[in-house]
């Protein structure tokens, strides 16, 4: 967004979406240093790149987004050096890609039975999810005016994160059920009815600046509660054996030769 705003001439909501993308990335970081407890071990991690581990492949596009939006940033606040920033921001723009759907491809490399068998939705449901979150942030942080765009996005990203959500929950069945019970089902149809609504606000946020704080904060929220509604169904899911073993018996016998009567 930070790229294609600079590109269209939008540099009011190209400075926003480029601190945006860069506080997010850091923060990304910090969290995943704390997950792992030593900053050395994520050091550690980027010492192999491997395109078939997840784990590998994710530590380097967040290491190199966080490097790429930090110089987008640096040039855009400082006035230094725009062309380097304006390549950043666009190469920044590709890695964010990667970093938008990550979380969905590690997720489902996994045994876990809802989070595997979620393969196909999954990427949409958190690529969904993350544009409009972005949307949402540069709604609040861009004057009215200017930040059309980030609703388009707001708006866009809605729809898609709602539908992925609804299209994984009918096709896996019985491993839809963590998603739909439970607190990550309670999660689940919030985030729904948080992303509908906001998406719905964006449309008409424009007209005043409460419309749009209650529009962005409502995506925002919409977001936590679907990153975190995934995360409990997976641990639902890997806890009943049923989830398992129900699955694995069901293929068993569809892969078993029909019985002709008689024989």
């Amino acid at each position: 967004m930070a790229a294609a705003a600079r590109l269209a001439g939008h540099d009011r909501l190209g400075l926003a979406a480029r601190a945006a993308a860069f506080t997010a990335a850091s923060a990304g970081t910090v969290f995943l240093v704390a997950e792992l407890g030593r900053p050395e071990r994520f050091l550690n991690m980027l010492r192999v790149f491997k395109l078939t581990s997840p784990m590998s492949v994710g530590s380097w596009t967040l290491a190199a987004h966080s490097g790429l939006t930090g110089v987008a940033a640096g040039s855009a606040v400082t006035g230094l050096l725009t062309p380097v920033g304006d390549a950043a921001s666009v190469a920044s723009g590709l890695s964010g890609l990667a970093m938008a759907t990550y979380t969905a491809v590690l997720l489902a490399d996994t045994a876990v039975p809802s989070w595997h068998e979620g393969m196909r939705e999954l990427p949409f449901l958190f690529s969904g999810s993350a544009l409009a979150s972005a949307g949402a942030a540069l709604m609040l942080t861009t004057p009215r005016a200017q930040a059309g765009p980030a609703r388009a996005a707001a708006v866009a990203g809605a729809v898609t994160e709602v539908v992925a959500g609804e299209l994984m929950e009918r096709r896996l069945g019985l491993l839809g059920e963590p998603y739909r019970n439970g607190r990550a089902g309670r999660l689940m149809r919030a985030s729904r009815a948080l992303t509908l609504g906001g998406g719905l606000l964006a449309t008409v946020a424009g007209r005043s600046r409460t419309l749009t704080a209650l529009s962005g904060l409502a995506i925002t929220a919409g977001a936590l509660c679907t990153r975190f509604g995934v995360l409990e169904a997976g641990r639902v899911s890997a806890k009943d054996p049923r989830y398992t073993v129900v699955p694995q018996r069901d293929r068993l016998d569809a892969s078993r030769p029909a019985r002709v009567p008689g024989r």
